[in-house]
């Protein structure tokens, strides 16, 4: 270890080097239950490209496994350390290099913050649309890691359709730089597209051009009250049938409403089983909510409750941004799944999951994107339990496997890290793990970037 802390310090200040005990365990996990995390050697904070370059070579002379990381708000592991690794965070290389609002993308370093990149293209009249829950803390890097959504995916799409460039560096320290910054643009393989979600197993990310939108009006939203899952759900495939587009369209199941009725106060309806929140941004959005409610009333909706103007609305969006917080605070831990059904099979899972958590005698509560069948059962129980905990291992494990039966994915969103890198086996298949390594171990022969993780 001596002999890689003062090879890094060659080409990095004393100050970017950290060896610290505590601070070490500080870094070594991010925020995901049930994942093991090692012991790092290091943790390097670095500010420029040749400093990560040079952790890189490092790295690969000594045969030092590599773990990136952000903000380390991940839920799979992800960015856990392993014995003997240098965690390399890159949350000190956070400036916005370039705005341009005649071509609409900007460049950003890695650490930059979500919610700040959003306010700085907001003053040009622009919006970078992927809006995860963790946007006032996680990063642009993150994001690109994990190939991470949010509420606006149902009609703004998730973070790889905005990703237009990458500079990366490679395991043995080579910069790449590839993808465009034209509107347009197909010479050659989708490299940039094969690192969004490669969760630093490929590559470190050092730089995005990111593609950028107009500013959308604000939006209004309705909620509505539905007596069954079966009933919302079908709501949500005739607003989709018929060809509207909200900008969020999202289902809290019956234990969620509860549960953030206990934290806020805020009175929503628990003789629902399941409440839907609309909203949209349109030139306009009155017109839009009320066709949706109708759609909602015709799908067996026992109230419709629209929102007369921005504040509203925003106190109705503000009950769904604060679900996972409530389903917290009901037993002080929470282990968040991320499956991902095709809408027409959404109610499906919430049964199944409702099924789940009674014969666990659990308590799960269920958020979805349902615009895009995204959905997070968050299974609350006490760490401090044996049985407790065991229960909850199976749950979730259960709820994966309902939702590749129904057809959909295991993370639509989070990720795979070390959480989910045995189902992930499952869904590909034995030719697409295949396929997969093979491709990894073309990026890194060596097998030192974030090692255990995805495959």
């Amino acid at each position: 270890m001596s002999t890689l802390v003062a090879r890094l310090r060659e080409g990095l200040p004393a100050s970017a080097v950290l060896t610290d005990s505590d601070v070490l365990a500080s870094y070594a996990h991010d925020m995901a239950s049930f994942c093991p995390a090692g012991r790092a050697a290091a943790v390097v904070l670095p500010r420029s490209v040749e400093q990560v370059q040079h952790v890189l070579r490092t790295a690969s002379e000594l045969r030092v496994p590599v773990v990136p990381q952000g903000a380390r708000t991940g839920l799979s592991g992800g960015a856990n350390a392993v014995d003997g690794c240098v965690l390399l965070s890159l949350v000190r290389m956070d400036r916005i290099l370039e705005i341009d609002p005649v071509n609409r993308f900007a460049v950003v370093e890695p650490g930059v913050v979500n919610a700040d990149l959003s306010k700085a293209v907001a003053a040009h009249g622009l919006a970078y649309p992927p809006d995860p829950s963790s946007w006032e803390q996680c990063t642009i890097g993150g994001n690109i890691g994990t190939g991470s959504g949010g509420l606006c995916c149902v009609k703004y799409g998730v973070t790889a359709e905005y990703v237009l460039g990458l500079d990366v560096v490679l395991a043995d320290g080579r910069l790449l730089s590839c993808g465009r910054r034209t509107a347009k643009g197909v010479a050659g393989y989708d490299l940039t597209r094969l690192f969004v979600g490669s969760e630093g197993t490929l590559g470190v990310v050092v730089k995005a051009v990111l593609a950028l939108k107009p500013a959308p009006a604000p939006q209004l939203a309705l909620a509505a009250e539905f007596g069954s899952s079966a009933a919302a759900g079908e709501a949500v495939a005739r607003i989709m049938a018929e060809g509207h587009t909200p900008s969020l369209l999202e289902l809290m199941d019956a234990t969620a409403v509860r549960a953030v009725n206990k934290l806020t106060r805020m009175g929503l309806p628990e003789s629902t089983r399941a409440l839907l929140l609309a909203a949209f941004d349109t030139a306009e959005p009155a017109a839009d909510l009320a066709a949706v409610g109708e759609l909602c009333r015709a799908a067996g909706a026992s109230e419709v409750v629209p929102a007369a103007d921005v504040a509203e609305s925003e106190l109705l969006l503000a009950a769904r941004r604060a679900t996972l917080p409530a389903l917290e605070a009901l037993t002080g831990t929470t282990m968040i799944d991320d499956v991902c059904v095709p809408r027409g099979r959404l109610a499906e899972l919430l049964d199944g999951v409702a099924e789940i958590a009674e014969r666990n005698r659990l308590t799960i509560g269920v958020v979805a994107h349902a615009g895009d069948g995204n959905t997070h059962p968050t299974v609350c129980f006490d760490a401090g339990d044996e049985d407790e905990r065991r229960r909850a291992r199976a749950s979730f494990e259960e709820i994966m496997a309902l939702g590749l039966a129904l057809g959909g994915t295991i993370t639509g969103e989070h990720g795979v890290g070390v959480l989910k890198r045995e189902w992930l086996a499952r869904e590909l298949g034995e030719v697409g793990v295949e396929m997969q390594r093979a491709v990894r171990r073309v990026f890194d022969p060596l097998g030192i970037l974030n090692p255990g993780k995805v495959l």
